[in-house]
């Protein structure tokens, strides 16, 4: 594998021969230059997925306090929450019900999604909405995407934006809970030879509506450039650091009716029975992105790409653990000692490289693009115990090893892509995609079971698909696409410790039996788009074999657990309209109606003798023939009214705007039983925005904007977790929730000054 690596890496070189020096590029010549690198994980106009741009005026003018899945929130099928109850901290979103693990989200054509978990950690990149130049939504398998496999979703974003001119911004926000962001931006827009340097930076405080939800996040990009009319190489360095404190826990039912901003992270007893909390209960990582990426127009109608990404990610979590055996740290205890109190860090670090190289033809009739995407990812996951109420200061807790752990993955993917003009009006695509993973984890995890496993999988991708476009307002498309993902780390790690534990206690295991999910994607839509109306419908069926579902319960640092799971599907109907009856009046909506459905489901719960020795005995199972799956809300619903009262005023006052928001989202089980008692009721949340920009001179502004968040001021819980055990002796259940509060109505204010 590092042969092939070395070699594709040779290979992609040779076009440098060729380039040379040519004639000053044109706008059209640097804004086809400046796409490409995306364009290859991007739908087009005329391409049968279901899909939504977002432009950089738009991401600029929602809240500066929101990460980008909560800027993202309005979008058509989108859920998204924020652990810590407002927009900065710990987010993620749902889109159809897909989890994060199930979208994949690219950069420049890079994969941001963790190769282990296959998650984003979105709090780990803050500030990227105010970095990014666009973003494309995909619902559903989409196009071909590197990386994780898309299996819901793809977000494709870009930070290629070369302008012609030189610039300067600096933003600074203020708002509720101690949140202050500062956002400074300049660059040299392109300059005679054909240079170009951009670079920005931001930092976001906040100390967060629940107890220990602060942040301490920022973030910096830097892009140093070259273009000519037919080729542009770019070196683009992106970092992400953040420091937060501990919210997946969540906070359980009862105390929500009583104190809904508690938080149970780093809470201990002292020997007289009074509450504390751990300072340094905190969430630790830094991310450092480095892209070069060279692009050879040979000609106007065939392109070339490659690009080399390498990205160093470091940090780690800081608990205080009360009352735990000394052999869950794999210590020995002194006599007649078993638990004590323990601060423990767990870290990550990890390197992960790529080759990513495509070329692509564009005519009037035909487009063809064919790529290959090579990966490797070495990431440690170490355990360290830092200090024992027991052994005190004088003991070396260096010297004491808990775990130390390997995981290696490496990828080799390739597609072709094509949609050819069959006659008037009516376009043609196919897609076909090859993806072979390589998987080896190695060494012990935190109860010093080994993780030792190999495993390989290959996938075959197909997707076709027809368009026709009957007039230049109106299409319809239809699609049908297969596609295949391998399960996570975390997937098979709780199998090896579930067989582990069953082991030890000499029952049964279903043991390290997993498998890759696969789902049969089928879309069908309208599009009738004007100046003043556009509307568009979706029908789409997902249809799963052995999808691996959450189970409702999370690790001890807040991973999902799944399982797989038989059939099932998401089957819905998409709405979205904008009208714009006036000059100063805009309307816009977007509803999705949905069945989300499992056939067959069993159950598995950990089973006791009793509620008093809880010897452990295996898993008890309880089966259901058809029933709904978690955290995903059947009705999801926005409506958006903008209004510019002053849009036909000559002066500076036709920039002021009003804009006001609701999101409707359905009721939602937080298990895979449909049980009523485990359900998160609907709610509604209503935003305000108003904002106005004053014209200085010499082409720079003053631009001020004011962003009320829960504006009916709700009281609302957007997501939870269950754990639920058995006991033999009594026939009855034991069950932990965590519920996630969201904040009531709170304020943004941002002033921008761009020159």
């Amino acid at each position: 594998m590092r042969g092939f690596l070395f070699i594709a890496a040779l290979c992609s070189l040779i076009p440098f021969s060729a380039a040379a020096v040519e004639k000053e590029a044109t706008d059209e010549k640097v804004e086809k230059l400046d796409s490409v690198v995306v364009s290859t994980s991007r739908a087009g106009k005329d391409t049968p997925v279901t899909f939504t741009m977002i432009g950089k005026e738009a991401l600029s003018r929602t809240n500066p306090l929101n990460s980008l899945p909560m800027n993202l929130a309005l979008q058509p099928s989108v859920v998204s929450v924020n652990e810590g109850g407002t927009g900065l901290g710990y987010s993620k979103m749902t889109v159809r019900g897909s989890k994060g693990s199930q979208i994949n989200v690219t950069l420049n054509g890079i994969t941001l999604n963790d190769a282990e978990s296959q998650e984003v950690f979105w709090v780990n990149i803050p500030a990227l909405s105010s970095m990014i130049s666009s973003v494309q939504l995909q619902r559903g398998l989409g196009t071909s995407a590197n990386g994780a496999g898309a299996f819901g979703a793809s977000i494709n974003m870009s930070t290629a934006s070369v302008g012609a001119d030189p610039f300067g911004s600096a933003e600074m926000s203020v708002g509720s809970y101690g949140t202050f962001i500062s956002t400074f931006a300049a660059g040299t827009g392109l300059m005679r030879s054909g240079v170009y340097f951009n670079a920005a930076y931001s930092r976001g405080l906040t100390d967060g509506y629940i107890r220990n939800a602060y942040a301490d996040v920022q973030s910096a990009m830097a892009v140093l450039g070259w273009m000519n009319e037919r080729n542009s190489l770019r070196l683009t360095y992106l970092m992400g650091d953040q420091h937060t404190g501990i919210t997946w826990e969540g906070i359980s039912p009862e105390q929500y009716e009583s104190d809904r901003r508690y938080n149970p992270a780093g809470e201990y007893y002292d020997q007289f029975g009074n509450v504390h909390y751990y300072d340094n209960e905190t969430d630790n990582y830094a991310q450092h992105h480095l892209q070069l990426n060279y692009t050879r127009a040979f000609t106007d109608r065939l392109t070339w790409s490659t690009t080399f990404n390498y990205t160093r990610g470091d940090g780690y979590y800081e608990n205080y653990k009360a009352g735990k055996a000394f052999s869950k740290y794999l210590m020995d205890a002194p006599d007649g000692v078993e638990e004590g109190d323990f601060i423990t860090r767990e870290a990550l670090a990890n390197d992960y490289y790529v080759l990513n190289s495509d070329i692509r033809y564009s005519s009037g009739h035909l487009n063809l693009t064919a790529g290959v995407n090579l990966s490797r990812y070495d990431g440690d996951h170490i355990g360290k115990v830092l200090w024992n109420n027991v052994f005190g200061d004088t003991f070396d807790y260096d010297a004491h090893k808990w775990y130390l752990n390997n995981g290696l993955k490496q990828e080799t993917s390739a597609f072709v892509r094509g949609e050819v003009l069959c006659c008037e009006g009516l376009t043609a695509y196919a897609d076909l995609q090859y993806r072979g993973i390589w998987l080896e984890m190695s060494g012990p995890e935190d109860d010093g079971v080994l993780l030792d496993h190999k495993d390989n999988w290959q996938f075959f991708n197909p997707l076709a698909g027809l368009s026709y476009r009957w007039s230049t307002s109106s299409r319809v498309y239809a699609s049908a696409a297969l596609g295949h993902r391998e399960p996570g780390r975390s997937d098979i790690k709780e199998l090896i410790l579930d067989a582990n534990k069953s082991l030890s206690a000499g029952v049964a295991s279903r043991g390290v039996d997993i498998r890759p999910e696969k789902m049969l994607d089928i879309e069908a839509g309208y599009e009738y788009v004007t100046e003043k109306l556009s509307l568009s419908a979706n029908l789409y069926m997902m249809e799963y074999w052995d999808m691996l579902l959450e189970t409702g319960k999370l690790t001890d640092v807040g991973y999902a657990v799944k399982e797989n799971v038989p059939r099932s599907w998401r089957r819905g109907i998409e709405l979205a309209a904008a009208w714009k009856p006036l000059s100063w009046l805009q309307i816009a909506g977007n509803m999705t109606l949905s069945t989300n459905k499992i056939r067959g489901y069993t159950a598995y719960y950990e089973m006791y003798d009793n509620m008093n020795d809880w010897n452990y005995q295996g898993q008890h199972q309880v089966k259901f023939e058809n029933t709904d799956i978690l955290m995903s809300p059947s009705l999801v619903g926005m409506a958006n009214v903008t209004l510019r009262p002053f849009a036909l005023a000559r002066n500076s006052l036709n920039s002021a705007y009003l804009s006001m928001n609701g999101k409707y989202v359905g009721e939602q089980y937080y298990d895979n039983t449909s049980s009523s008692e485990r359900m998160i009721p609907a709610y509604f949340v209503a935003d305000l925005s108003v904002g106005y920009d004053v014209p200085l001179k010499k082409s720079s502004s003053l631009d001020f904007s004011f962003h009320l968040q829960n504006l009916f001021n709700n009281i609302y819980y957007a997501d939870a977790w269950l754990w639920r055990a058995y006991f033999r002796q009594e026939n009855s259940f034991y069950a932990e929730t965590g519920i996630y509060p969201q904040a009531p109505l709170n304020f943004m204010m941002k002033v921008s000054w761009r020159f």
